[in-house]
Parts: structure tokens; C-alpha cells; sequence
């Protein structure tokens, strides 16, 4: 109330703002009520309420709906109660003396007997009270107002001004410019287009515009929605809801770090404005840019949601992008976010992914958006579904936001439908107001596009995800996301329809602007001659897309593309033309079609290790390139500039063998653990040195002594061969022979592919010049050709470009045609020089180092890694494992046709996981494989009716179920080529949540001359013999996971320790120890081997002086055991003194 009388309400509009009236007429002995019987409704009556002279209600009965219906049959308008019924009720307004003018009773006063004695005494007939239904709320604000203490206006923005500022000085002006700035001020706070219409939403305003802030009438619908909420008449919001969470997209996050940038430029110009002298002011002198494009910098560099993007793989890439994050500036923080936050709300649905989130700290906090999601302007995600008329599913798509949704009955993607679009059932199972229900299809207003919406990208590439546990679909998507790609893509047998749609969408394939011909392939360019049709005046006739050749990703792993087209091809827009990393013929390819058997075999499969054949090895089917960039720094220290050179003290001829004489490694060098790359000493602190010293050392130019080895070398572990060498140099700091060298040879590379671009595009444009010369007579003679003679191809070969530039025909139009073309070729070459002075400019500028960096020599290594024991495998529905042996082929188990099985997985690592996906997986697998061999079977008989019976047997596979294919439009030749495609298996698509089913599986194994079951006999590869009963056998589509053994496997005798502790680091990158911890000590206590813990807690550990003693005694071959005391005591012991405790260590 205070609140409301600062706003400038007194107390009759407060209260008329908040309540009902009720008018009533005052006699002597009792009044009459003027009220309408529906108020009545769950009223104690205090009196008996009569109509004539029968009584409807009896005194102290609660009123019914019964009762208000007799009462408003029999028309009652008014009541006549007892004066007692007015006691404790409020006055509504002011009541005034009409002779004196004088304020008998203010508003809000409480009726009482003295009050009804003025009433009488002053003949008043008639008062308003105010309408207060207890059953149905309080009189919450009528209650407060009598207790308020403020009067007027300003008394009560002095009240709130003590409270926001206690203790300051309160005057008028400071009072009122407080409570605008509170409210009103449009430079303090901006509730924004979002924000004004989700409040008018909340408030039941039919507009979704207004003022961006607040204004009397929204506090005002504000307080009387609490106060619904507190009578039960409304409900609180729900926080977790998609409609009250919005993405704060990258635009709005810089929109926020520009204005931080521009307020620290404001108050720059104005602190200048205030300082200057001057009156020759130019904006220049005071507006200083730099804020804002720090600002800037610093949200890309430093942003916790600026992060670096996860390219393992085109599918991790692509993921990533679609992060939905609710950590970062202005969100959660792990710790604080609660159960409810994270979990998966109805709205979710079609909106955020159900399934793909982080296991561990980040679960439900970070999210992927589904398939189909967008934001809409206000940033609300949204999810597309089709209309519903009377019952009829039309083609019209409306995206709907969580907000909206909540009006909709919206039926699932396999309602079924008839050719129609009619739904067929009677009773359709329905999401209505986040709950399910089954409606009547009449009153089906909108219907899921499709069964995958619900899903994201990664989680609807696996196939039958329908059938797995969603803890373990979580791992399989997650786990998608960290598969390596392969030196040979192989596409799954086994996928679910959208793998070409992610390769293409995460842009690491190349894909065709223009349709046309293939006129030129090689390994890292293809020239496409683009279609006439498709080429407007003005337009290049050609489009040359250049190849991405063993680049570094940020994981280290390699992005190579692959040309797939062949000259002549013809060429559609959006055609695949290049492959890129994990991706074949334009799909997604994670990882290869493994065959698999699921039993154990030897203990070698215990605990979801996987068993490997020797083959797969062979076939370099896992082979995986990494290549990683190592960086060193030459920099100017204070003793002197470091210095990258092959002259480095003490190290030997053979180390130094793989070094130019700048002291850089060459490309193509095959390096091997803690191999120098770059030669570089650091000048160490001078010693004095004799007179005889400093005669030998100006004599013989020694300087070993002075400078110490700092060079770059390749880690331990590592191995490789160096693939590129690149050399940044300062400005105005002299370049050495190795970095000429590679400038010059950027240079010419970069010239050689200008040059081949240009001989490409002029020779396109004079084709073109050629082809609308010919059939036309010369004007003039050009060469040995004579004027009036008709053009043609032999005459004009003979002749160069220069010459045809300058040839005029008879036809106007022609000759102006041929001069647009010529000057196009013209500007292009201009163009193209510009271009190349452009990176000549780059080139030779020197770089922009770090401070303090005088050279950076970059070298990558690039490493050829085959699958061994100790790597990560998993598949794609999160069974994933360690291979613990590479087993001979010949002692795998084998089938009955002699092939044997490529990997062995262990069956109980499906039915406590619940991840049944993975036996329909292979089971569908071994089916599509079969096929594929048959059909090569029919291929390889050559017979003359051979193309009929592919035909037909292809028309079995395709039509059969599914979606309908139009064979019959084939030609021969096509059919032999679709053939040849499938060979090594037919691909199958079962999208989630409309796959397969279990039947059909089992005909299509049928049709591919396979046992139903999918089993088969399995035979020992070592003895020979069968195997007690018949195995699941079947292809899988495995991943090899960015989890390498080499990276991890780590051990140390001895390296740095601790200063504080002295004890070993922890870590593969510090070269660190292994904990010996708690556990550890137990089991030693266990055993009793009391030496080797003492060992184990001292020397190996922190003492100093013990592990000195150690090294000596096993250099002279002596036993020693006594130690010495930890240093880990004397820490304790200082940490003890630093509480002011005197602790001293007494030997006895």
C-alpha cells in the first residue's frame, strides 16, 4: 500500500481499485443489501435470508449454489439484514457531512457500534461498503491500508526512500529521484520486446507491445495477480517450463559487451570534455575506440561460452554448434542448480533433446537442441508440426514456442492416416496442457512431423534407439561424438536416414553451387563447367572448388578431402563432390562394419574388454592419422635475445643430423621420442672469466659456456614424420634462410594456383567467345584470315586469344557480346593480381607476436596410429569397451564357409545394460550384408537373363516395406551400376522411433539365404571344433574412440618434484608419479611388508636426503634401509609454527 500511495492512488482509489462495492440503504432498525445472489455463493449466513416471508436460508447455514438459484429465480436484488450485519464491515469511501462538509468517516474505516450511532445521529441513509468474501479471499489490501502509516504521496516515497537509503538526508528532490529512477527511468532498465510481452502475456494483455518499462497499471495487475495466487484463483508460474526459458543467442551476448564498451567510451569523452583546455577539440582527439573493440575481444577470447570448437569429427562439430548452455554469465552455476533444473520437462518435447546431455557435473544443464528446433525473435525455441482440420492433416507446417503450445492437443508422428490425410482411430492418444490424453480426432488440433523430432542430431543417428535404455543411448550419442575418423571411410550397413544430411550440413564435404560437367579432377582442385542455363550475364562459366589436404583439427585429428566425381561427370546442385573426414559417398561414416559374434572366448571379453581379430589390424580398418603442432618461442630475455640456430652446447652430431643449418627440422623428417625440432640456447648468466679465458673464448669464438640448451624436442611418447615447418618473424626483425625459403615457396604456390585459376576461367570465357563467333562473317582481316569470311572453329584455332579479342562480325549484338566477355576476362585478371599482391603484403609483413617473442617456429608432426590393446572401442548404442588382445586370424572363431568373425563381444554385456538396439543391429546387418553378397553372386555368373533377375531381385529388397522405389525407371546399365553399389551390402535405414520390425527383420534374412534367428555355428579357430550351440553373428558399425592408449600409457622412475612437499607431481603431462594412497597402504599393511611401505611413505616419496642416499647405494651396490625424515613433517611442523604453536622436534 505504500507502494501504491507513492504511485500517486489515495485511499478511495486504492481500495476502488481493489474491491467491490455493495450499497446499503440504512432504517432505523435494520438496512437493506443491496447485493446480487452469485456473491453469496460459500457465505456463512450471519441472518435469515428471506424472500417474502419464506426463508431460503437459515442463520449460521453455509449459502450453496442451491440456495443462489432459488434467490435469483425469485429476483431478489437486495436483502434485509439486521444493522448488526454491518458491524466489522468497511467503509468504501469517504463519508461527508452535507451540511458541514466535514469527513465523518474516512475510507477503510471499520463499522463499529459508536459508528452506527454518528451514522443515526447524522441521518445518513445510505453508505458504501466494500465486498469482502472470506471464503474466496482476504481483505489483504484493506487490512494493510489501515495499518499504513503513510498519508500522501510523498510521505510514502519517504518511507521507501529510508529503506533503500538509511541514514541519508531526505528531501524532496532526492526522495521523488529515487523512486522514478526505481520505475520509471528508460536509461535505468529496459524489460525489452521479450520482456514487455511475456508480462502482458502473464497479465492477460491482449497486446503484446508496450512501453519497455514498467507503469502504474502493470504494478497495479501485478499485485492483484499475487493476490489471485493467494486466493488460490491463479497459480504460481512454473520456473523450469520452456515458455520461462528463452536462448540468449551470440548477437545479444556482444549487443551487451558493445554497450559495455560504448559506456566505457561515454564516460572516457566526458572525463575528457571536462579536462580540456582547448577550445580546438576535434572528435578524434577525445573518442578513443579501443574499449569497445576490447570488450569485444576480451567476450571471444575470455567468454566462458566462447569455446573451442570440438572437431574430433563432422558430427562433434556440428553438435556443438547446437549447445544449449544454462552455465555462463547470467545462468547457473554447477553447484547451486538443483534436481528440478536439470531434469526433462514436458516442454522439452520436439524442443531440447531428451537424451544427449553430459554424464557427470554439467547433466541436464547443458543441452542439445532437437532435430527440428528453432528460436523464435523473442529467442522461446519452437518445434514445427502440421495442422489438423476437423480431423484432416493438412500440409500446412506451423512452428509453435512451449508459450503457444499450451492451447493445442497435438497427436504423435504414427497416428495413423489415410490416403486422405484423414485420421482413422477413434480415440487418438494425445499431448493436451503437457499431460497425455486420448481425444476424439475432431478435436486433434496439430500433429508431430516426424517420430525423430524429439530427438537431437546425435541421438537420431542411432538406429533402433527405441529398443535402449536412455542411459545408455546417452552414453551412445555422447560417445558418437569422440570417434576418430578412419584412414578409409566405411558408411553403416545399418543407419537411420539422416547420415547424409549431417555430412552435408556440417559443411566438411564439398557440395556443388551449380550444376554442370566435371571438366577437370586432381587430388586437390575440381573445375566444374557450370550448365548455360544456370549462368547470368556478368557470371563466371566455371566454379573451381579447392581441397582441404591433411589439415590440423583442434583435437590433433586430420581433415583430409577426397575428390569423389570423375571428369565428365554430369553434376546437380547440392551434388557431394569431395568427401571430407567420416564421410563416404557424401553420408556419415564414423566408424566400419565389423563382424561380430557375441560369446566369450578365453576371459579375454571378462568385464566388456573386446576381442579383436589380427585382420582388422591388417586391413588398417582403425588406422587413424594425428597431427599435432608444437611451438617454440625465441625470445628476448634480459641477459640477450635467445637465439635459434644448430649450434647448441653439448649435444652430438647425430641429434643435430635432422637440423638445417638455421636449426629448424626438415619436412619430411621422421622423428622419434625426445628428437630436437627446433635448435635454440638461451644465454645464461655471465660468470667472471681470466684474462686467459676471455683471450681463448675471442681466439676460438667459445660460447658454450654462455648459453644453455633450451631446444624444442618431441615429447617422449611421440613419433612421427614433420609435415609442414612454418617460421613467424617480428617486424623489423631479420629473417632467416629458412623463413625466405618458406615465404618464397608460399609465394610460388600461392602464384602457381592464381595462374592455374586464371588459365581455367580464360579459358572458359574464350570458349564461350569462340562458340558465339562462329557461323559469322569477319568485318575486318585478323591474321590469315580474310575479311567477309565465315568464322569457324578450324579458322579460329589458329589464332591466339590476343587475336580473337579483336575480331568484329557482321552481327552488332554478337561483337558486343564478345567485348562484355573480354573485358570480364580482363577484370578477372586484375582481380586476380590484386589478390596476389594482397598475400604477398601478408607474407612479407612480419608477424604479430606475443610481447617479448622475437621468432615462432611451428612444426607439425603427423602420426600413422593402428588399433592396439589398450584402445577404446564402443558402438553406437553405448556398449563400449577396451580391446585386451589382437588375436591370429587362425585362432578366431570361424562359420561354416571357413570366414572367421572379426570381433568378439561378451553377450552379458547386453541384458543388464538393457541396450537391445545393439542384437537388432546385427541382426539387420548380417541380413544387408547377405543380400549384397548375393546380389555380387548374380554379377559375377554373367548370364544373359542376369539383369532381369537383379532387377527383379532388387525390386524384392525395396518394395517390399518401406518407403516405395521407382526401379522400373532404371536403364539396364543402371541397374548393372546400382549393382556393382551394393556388392559389398545394402544399406538400410530404420529411423528412431519408427524402425524396423522384428518380422521383417527375419524376411529380409530369409531373402539373403540366412538362418532367421541370426545365429549361427561357430567353430574353434584353434582346435577346430564347434562350439556347443549356435552364436549370434551379424555386422556391427564400431567406433574407434578418441581415447588412445599411446596417449595415455605413462610411467616415471624419477622427475620433478614438489617444491613445497618435495613429493612427485601427479600427472602424464608433469611426468608425474602414481598415488600411493590409503587403500594402497592397507593392502601393504595386509601382507606386513613393512620395508616396502617404509620405502614407499619415505624415500620413493618425499625424503630428500633418504633418496640421495638411495642413488648412491645402488650405484655401489649396497643394501640400505635406515631413512630420514619426511619432508612432508617439516611442513607440518611449519604449518604448526605459522599458528603461533612453537613445535620443536627432539632427538634422542
Amino acid at each position: 500500500t505504500t507502494l501504491l500511495r507513492a504511485m500517486g492512488l489515495g485511499a478511495d482509489a486504492i481500495l476502488d481499485t481493489f474491491f467491490e462495492k455493495i450499497n446499503v440503504k440504512l432504517k432505523a432498525k435494520s438496512c437493506d443489501v443491496g447485493l446480487l445472489p452469485a456473491k453469496l455463493r460459500g457465505v456463512i449466513a450471519e441472518f435469515d435470508i428471506k424472500s417474502g416471508k419464506d426463508i431460503i436460508v437459515e442463520k449460521g447455514r453455509r449459502i450453496t449454489a442451491k440456495h443462489t438459484k432459488m434467490l435469483e429465480e425469485a429476483g431478489v436484488k437486495s436483502i434485509n439484514a439486521p444493522l448488526e450485519y454491518l458491524l466489522d464491515k468497511v467503509i468504501s469511501q469517504d463519508l461527508i457531512d452535507k451540511e458541514t462538509g466535514e469527513i465523518l468517516f474516512a475510507a477503510n474505516t471499520v463499522i463499529s457500534e459508536e459508528v452506527l450511532e454518528v451514522l443515526s445521529a447524522n441521518k445518513v441513509k445510505k453508505i458504501e461498503i466494500l465486498y469482502i468474501n472470506e471464503s474466496k479471499g482476504g481483505a489483504y489490501i484493506s487490512d494493510t491500508l489501515r495499518l499504513d502509516d503513510t498519508q500522501t504521496e510523498l510521505e510514502a516515497r519517504m518511507s521507501i526512500y529510508h529503506v533503500m537509503r538509511p541514514g541519508e538526508p531526505a528531501t524532496a528532490d532526492a526522495v521523488n529521484l529515487l523512486f522514478n529512477n526505481l520505475f520509471f527511468k528508460n536509461d535505468r532498465y529496459d524489460l525489452s520486446k521479450v520482456g514487455r510481452m511475456k508480462l502482458n502475456r502473464r497479465l492477460g494483455i491482449k497486446s503484446e507491445t508496450g512501453e519497455h518499462v514498467l507503469t502504474n497499471d502493470d504494478i497495479i495487475s501485478v499485485l492483484k495477480l499475487l493476490i489471485d495466487i493467494k486466493n488460490g484463483n491463479d497459480s504460481v508460474d512454473d520456473v523450469d517450463t520452456l515458455a520461462n526459458r528463452r536462448v540468449r543467442a551470440i548477437g545479444e551476448m556482444i549487443e551487451n559487451q558493445f554497450r559495455i564498451g560504448l559506456v566505457r567510451v561515454e564516460k572516457a569523452v566526458k572525463e575528457g570534455l571536462n579536462l580540456a583546455e582547448t577550445d580546438e577539440l576535434t572528435p578524434q582527439d577525445l573518442i578513443n575506440s579501443k574499449p569497445v573493440s576490447a570488450a569485444v575481444r576480451e567476450f571471444f577470447g575470455s567468454s566462458q561460452l566462447s569455446q573451442f570448437m570440438d572437431q574430433v569429427n563432422p558430427l562433434s562439430g556440428v553438435t556443438h554448434k547446437r549447445r544449449i548452455s544454462a552455465l555462463g554469465p547470467g545462468g547457473l552455476t554447477r553447484e547451486r542448480a538443483g534436481f528440478e533444473v536439470r531434469d526433462v520437462h514436458p516442454s522439452h518435447y520436439g524442443r531440447l533433446c531428451p537424451i544427449e546431455t553430459p554424464e557427470g557435473p554439467n547433466i541436464g544443464l547443458i543441452n542439445t537442441l532437437a532435430v527440428y528446433a528453432k528460436t523464435n525473435d523473442y529467442g522461446f525455441l519452437e518445434t514445427p508440426y502440421q495442422i489438423v482440420k476437423k480431423g484432416k492433416v493438412t500440409d500446412e507446417v506451423i512452428y509453435v514456442s512451449a508459450i503457444d503450445e499450451l492451447e493445442h492437443t497435438i497427436a504423435q508422428a504414427n497416428a495413423t492416416v489415410d490416403s486422405k490425410g484423414q485420421l482413422m482411430d477413434d480415440l487418438i492418444p494425445c499431448r493436451r496442457k503437457n499431460e497425455f490424453v486420448l481425444v476424439d480426432s475432431e478435436d486433434v488440433t496439430l500433429v508431430d512431423i516426424d517420430s525423430k523430432q524429439i530427438a537431437s542430431v546425435a541421438a537420431s543417428l542411432i538406429p533402433f534407439l527405441e529398443h535402449d535404455d536412455a542411459n545408455r543411448a546417452l552414453m551412445g550419442s555422447n560417445m558418437q561424438r569422440q570417434a576418430v575418423p578412419v584412414l578409409k571411410a566405411e558408411k553403416p550397413l545399418v543407419g537411420t536416414g539422416i547420415e547424409r544430411v549431417v555430412a552435408t550440413d556440417s559443411r566438411v564435404c564439398v557440395t556443388a553451387k551449380h550444376s554442370g560437367v566435371v571438366e577437370a579432377v586432381d587430388a586437390s582442385r575440381i573445375v566444374i563447367r557450370v550448365d548455360s542455363k544456370q549462368t547470368k550475364a556478368g557470371e563466371l562459366g566455371v566454379d573451381i572448388y579447392n581441397l582441404t589436404k591433411y589439415a590440423r583439427s583442434n583435437q590433433n585429428t586430420c581433415i583430409n578431402q577426397k575428390p569423389l566425381v570423375k571428369t565428365g561427370d554430369k553434376i546437380a546442385t547440392g551434388d557431394v563432390l569431395a568427401d571430407g573426414p567420416s564421410t563416404d559417398m557424401g553420408e556419415l561414416a564414423l566408424g566400419q562394419n565389423m563382424k561380430i559374434a557375441f560369446m566369450p572366448w578365453n576371459g579375454y571379453n571378462f568385464e566388456d574388454s573386446i576381442l579383436i581379430s589380427e585382420r582388422v589390424v591388417q586391413e588398417d580398418r582403425y588406422t587413424t592419422i594425428h597431427i599435432e603442432e608444437l611451438t617454440a618461442y625465441s625470445r628476448d630475455t634480459k641477459l640477450g635475445p635467445e637465439e635459434i640456430t644448430a649450434d647448441i652446447p653439448n649435444v652430438s652430431e647425430s641429434a643435430l643430423a635432422k637440423l638445417d643449418e638455421v636449426g629448424v627440422v626438415y619436412v619430411g623428417a621422421r622423428v622419434k621420442g625426445g628428437d630436437i625440432l627446433v635448435g635454440k640456447v638461451t644465454p645464461k648468466s655471465e660468470t667472471v672469466l681470466s684474462p686467459e679465458e676471455k683471450l681463448l673464448r675471442a681466439i676460438f669464438g667459445e660460447k658454450a659456456n654462455s648459453v644453455k640448451d633450451s631446444s624444442l624436442r618431441i615429447g617422449a611418447s611421440k613419433s612421427g614424420v614433420v609435415i609442414d615447418v612454418q617460421v613467424f618473424t617480428r617486424d623489423r626483425v631479420e629473417k632467416d634462410a629458412r623463413a625466405v625459403s618458406i615465404d618464397e615457396e608460399r609465394l610460388a604456390k600461392i602464384r602457381k594456383d592464381i595462374d592455374d585459376e586464371f588459365g581455367i576461367i580464360d579459358g572458359d570465357i574464350f570458349r564461350r567467345i569462340r562458340l558465339k563467333l562462329s557461323g559469322n562473317a569477319l568485318t575486318k582481316a585478323v591474321g590469315d584470315i580474310k575479311a567477309g569470311e565465315k568464322l569457324n572453329a578450324k579458322l579460329m584455332k589458329k589464332l591466339d586469344n590476343a587475336d580473337i579479342a579483336k575480331l568484329k562480325v557482321e552481327d552488332a549484338t554478337v561483337n558486343k557480346e564478345v567485348a562484355a566477355l573480354v573485358k570480364q576476362a580482363k577484370a578477372k585478371q586484375v582481380e586476380f593480381d590484386k589478390f596476389f599482391e594482397v598475400e604477398r603484403a601478408k607474407i612479407e609483413e612480419g608477424a604479430e607476436l606475443p610481447p617479448g617473442v622475437m621468432k615462432m617456429v611451428k612444426v607439425y608432426v603427423a602420426t600413422r596410429k593402428t588399433l592396439q590393446v589398450g584402445d577404446k572401442m564402443a558402438g553406437r548404442h553405448g556398449n563400449k569397451g577396451v580391446i585386451s588382445r589382437v588375436s591370429p586370424i587362425e585362432d578366431m572363431p570361424y562359420l561354416e564357409d571357413g570366414s572367421t568373425v572379426d570381433v568378439v563381444l561378451n553377450p552379458l554385456g547386453v541384458p543388464s545394460r538393457m541396450n537391445v538396439g545393439q542384437v537388432l543391429e546385427v541382426h539387420l546387418g548380417y541380413a544387408a550384408k547377405g543380400l549384397g553378397y548375393k546380389i555380387a553372386a548374380m554379377l559375377d555368373e554373367k548370364r544373359t537373363e542376369m539383369v532381369k533377375e537383379i532387377r527383379a531381385f532388387l525390386d524384392k529388397i525395396y518394395n517390399s516395406y518401406g518407403k516405395q522405389e521407382d526401379l522400373a525407371s532404371f536403364t539396364d546399365e543402371e541397374i548393372i551400376e546400382l549393382a556393382n553399389n551394393l556388392r559389398e551390402g545394402v544399406p538400410m535405414a530404420t529411423p528412431v522411433f519408427d524402425g524396423i520390425k522384428e518380422e521383417d527383420i527375419k524376411s529380409l534374412l530369409k531373402m539373403a539365404d540366412l538362418p532367421e534367428s541370426g545365429q549361427e555355428q561357430l567353430y574353434d579357430g584353434r582346435t577346430g571344433e564347434a562350439f556347443d550351440r549356435p552364436v549370434t553373428v551379424g555386422y556391427m558399425h564400431m567406433l574407434k574412440l578418441n581415447h588412445l592408449v599411446d596417449d595415455k600409457m605413462h610411467a616415471r622412475s624419477t622427475g620433478p618434484y614438489s617444491l613445497v612437499t618435495q613429493q612427485p607431481l601427479s600427472g602424464k603431462a608433469q611426468f608425474g608419479g602414481q598415488r600411493f594412497g590409503e587403500m594402497e597402504v592397507w593392502a601393504l599393511e595386509a601382507y606386513g611388508a613393512a620395508h616396502t611401505l617404509r620405502e614407499m611413505l619415505t624415500v620413493k616419496s618425499d625424503d630428500v636426503a633418504g633418496r640421495a642416499k638411495m642413488y648412491k647405494s645402488i650405484v655401489d651396490g649396497v643394501n640400505v634401509t635406515e631413512s630420514v625424515m619426511p619432508e612432508s613433517f617439516n611442513v607440518l611442523v611449519k604449518e604448526i609454527r605459522s599458528l603461533g604453536i612453537d613445535v620443536e622436534l627432539e632427538q634422542h
